[in-house]
Formats: C-alpha cells, structure tokens, sequence
C-alpha cells in the first residue's frame, strides 16, 4: 500500500514512515525537505500518484494567528484536492486533543478550520487527536518564562510519547476510515504547573514556576480538564513519563 506521509520528515512524520515501511508499506514522506510544498501545491500532484492513503502530520511553521489559518486552510486545500484526484480511500490527519472547545486560539482557530474541511471534503478520514508530547515539555516552559519566573495555569494534561503519536497514527492509516475522532493520550494526568515545575527541579533550572490561573498556553487560558481527551476509553500510549526520561538520558 502506498501511504504519502506530509510531514513526512518531520518529529512524528519521520517515526511513522519508519513504522510503515517496517510493516511493508510503501510509506513516502512529503516535506519542503523533499520537494513538496502543500501551501504553494509544489510537487504534490507527483507524489500522490498511486496512493492509497493520505498522512497529514505537517505544522504550520508561523504561529502567528493569520499565518497559521493561511498554511491549514491553503495547505489542507491543497492536499483535498490532489486526494480527490489521485482517488486516496483514506485521509489521515493529526490534530489535537480537545480542538472544537479551544476556539478562543488563533492556532486552534487554525486546527478548527483543517479538521472541518477534512469533515466536509466526502473523502473517508479519521482525525487523530494527540494530548501534548513530552518532547514539548521544555517548549511550554520557555515559552511562558517571563524573567526568571515561568507562569504556567493549574490546567491537567496527560502527555504521551511521540514514539506511541507515530504508532497511533500509523495503526489508523493501515485500518478502516472512522469518518470521526480517534483521541490517544499518555497513561498519567498531571498539573501541568507542577509538572514543568518537576521538570525544571531535575535539571537544575533555576527558574521558579508560578501557579497563575490566568496564565495562557497556546493563546488562551485553559480550564481543568479542557485538556483531557473528551471521550471515554481513549488509546492510551505506553510509555510513562518517567520510562521517556531514561530513554532520552539513554541516548543522550
């Protein structure tokens, strides 16, 4: 089966071409990196010749609210169409968990628009929502460290490997479309606060992490549990926080 993977080079996409072709696929990543572009629509029509299944797990590399709607809106466009004619039987987008109630982003804004174009084109998908990677954990901090203080809401969340993303991602490519929402999230609920707090203490980051209600993340100001996967019995990854930090201390 020939699965084009968008995004195809990047942090999942590189981890679900490796999972497919180990299973005997025909998996193609797709990337400005190999001459496709999907905003300008360079070298799609190429690489979607023959394809069977189509992977979108591409980001938008500006998160700045126009430019981010521009690149899903355009690119998912873009990718529909090239679908619909090379006669794709299955599309397969990554997304986040939670996107419908986050409107108050102008990323989410952006995820809300990709997932509705998917919903609306007739072609058969299943939109996969991820909680938030432990590869972001540092990402999340730098980005709500103002001096020597990170400000950061008392919201839950429930990270999972990017490793158990690529798995879940490639197990909906290779099964029948659901024409809905497949939600996987990591087995443990932490506050995010005290988590990026934990996190900081173990590598000695003199940064101190300040609990603030109001603080945003990603653009807006999260409620407990709008985080959590919405439906009952998500997948659940299976790799614990803790067993991921020995991985990257292993390979480090």
């Amino acid at each position: 089966m020939k699965i084009v993977v968008i995004g195809g080079t990047g942090l999942i996409g590189s981890k679900v071409v490796s999972k497919l072709g180990a299973h005997g696929h025909m998996a193609v990543p797709a990337s400005p990196d190999t001459g496709v572009n999907t905003l300008t629509g360079e070298g799609l029509a190429e690489v979607m010749t023959g394809a069977d299944v189509l992977i979108d797990v591409s980001n938008s590399p500006s998160f700045e609210d126009a430019a981010v709607l521009e690149f899903f809106t355009a690119a998912t466009s873009n990718l529909i169409a090239e679908a619909k004619q090379a006669g794709v039987r299955h599309y397969v987008a990554l997304s986040v968990v939670g996107t419908q109630n986050l409107g108050e982003s102008g990323y989410f804004r952006a995820k809300i628009a990709q997932e509705q174009l998917i919903t609306e084109s007739g072609l058969p998908y299943t939109i996969v929502h991820a909680t938030q990677f432990y590869e972001f954990l540092k990402s999340i901090a730098q980005a709500a460290t103002h001096g020597d203080e990170v400000r950061l809401p008392p919201a839950m969340i429930q990270p999972i490997a990017a490793e158990d993303v690529a798995i879940a991602v490639g197990r909906a490519s290779v099964g029948e479309p659901r024409n809905g929402i497949v939600e996987v999230a990591g087995p443990d609920e932490y506050r995010l606060d005290e988590l990026v707090r934990g996190v900081l203490a173990k590598r000695n980051d003199p940064r101190t992490v300040i609990t603030d209600p109001q603080a945003q993340y990603f653009g807006f100001t999260p409620s407990e549990r709008v985080l959590l996967p919405e439906f009952p019995d998500p997948q659940i990854g299976a790799t614990s926080l803790q067993d991921w930090a020995h991985q990257q201390l292993a390979a480090a």
